[in-house]
């Protein structure tokens, strides 16, 4: 599964990254986003409202009415790094993207959350959706300590 992860991404793919901290051991954190078809009752309530499994792929579905089919390629607990790909979105000719949590010495975490995606016009509405996400990963997970 990895190999398909890691096929070359498009001349004009753009990179969007997302890195901040959370009020939460990275325990928690990690197992909130380690539960895959759980976005929407686990990690991200609010910014996506529904997930359902249907093999190795997630059907997400995100607050603003747009639905994605996302593989999930790995899941690395010893990194603590889950990777995707969005295989089927309207907008998306290209999506892979990883969010890794490490943990910080004042019990909080770290959380790394990177795509990469094309065409790159979707970047910037890519990028607004993310941030979305991270605030519902904020409020989602709140003061885990």
């Amino acid at each position: 599964m990895i190999a398909e992860f890691e096929t070359t991404a498009p001349a004009d793919a753009v990179t969007v990254c997302k890195d901040f901290v959370v009020e939460a051991p990275a325990e928690t954190v990690w197992a909130a986003l380690r539960d895959v078809g759980a976005l929407h009752t686990h990690l991200t309530r609010g910014f996506v409202t529904h997930t359902e499994m249907d093999g190795q792929d997630r059907i997400v579905t995100f607050a603003n009415g747009m639905v994605a089919r996302e593989r999930i390629v790995e899941i690395d607990e010893a990194a603590r790094r889950v990777r995707y790909r969005v295989v089927e979105a309207e907008i998306l000719r290209f999506h892979r993207a990883s969010a890794q949590v490490f943990p910080l010495e004042d019990g909080r975490s770290r959380f790394v959350w990177t795509a990469e995606l094309a065409p790159p016009e979707a970047g910037a509405m890519v990028s607004d959706m993310m941030d979305d996400g991270v605030a519902a990963m904020q409020r989602t997970l709140g003061d885990g300590r």
